[in-house]
């Protein structure tokens, strides 16, 4: 009967046990039925439209960006503008000073033809002086010169 007792005192003690674990799992249950959670998707599809408002928002933002940047690709040079000015003001530099040294060299050609051509006038009327005073050296001078001219 001892081993009776002993069951039964074992029994009584897990009934006790069952019965404090069902008394919490009854709060539990009260605290979930108190949360209300909603199981409806309105919730969710509230907040998923709200999502997908904002990326079409922030596709919209980006897609304006790339064309911005797109417009200034299409805009942009490989050489900047100040580069430009630069090599524009040294051409036209380089031309004035081309410019110019042409021009003072031909005026120096000219020059330089003046003076030959006072140098040559001067020894034609030297040679002439001479030929115009012998007359048969100037005979034998222009046959020598068409002679010569006859050869070629």
């Amino acid at each position: 009967m001892k081993k009776l007792d002993e069951i039964m005192e074992l029994m009584a003690d897990e009934m006790k046990d069952f019965k404090t674990a069902v008394l919490e799992l009854q709060k539990l249950s009260e605290q979930l039925v108190m949360m209300s959670i909603p199981i409806s998707t309105e919730a969710l599809e509230k907040n998923l439209s709200i999502f997908l408002h904002k990326q079409k928002a922030e596709k919209e933002r980006t897609d304006e960006i790339l064309k911005e940047i797109d417009r200034k690709l299409k805009h942009a040079r490989i050489i900047p503008n100040y580069l430009l000015i630069l090599f524009g003001i040294l051409g036209i530099l380089a031309l004035g000073l081309v410019g110019y040294f042409g021009y003072s060299n031909n005026n120096k050609q000219q020059e330089n033809f003046e003076v030959y051509r006072t140098i040559m006038e001067s020894q034609n009327k030297s040679y002439e002086d001479y030929f115009a005073a012998n007359p048969e050296i100037h005979q034998a001078y222009c046959e020598w010169i068409e002679a010569g001219y006859q050869d070629l």
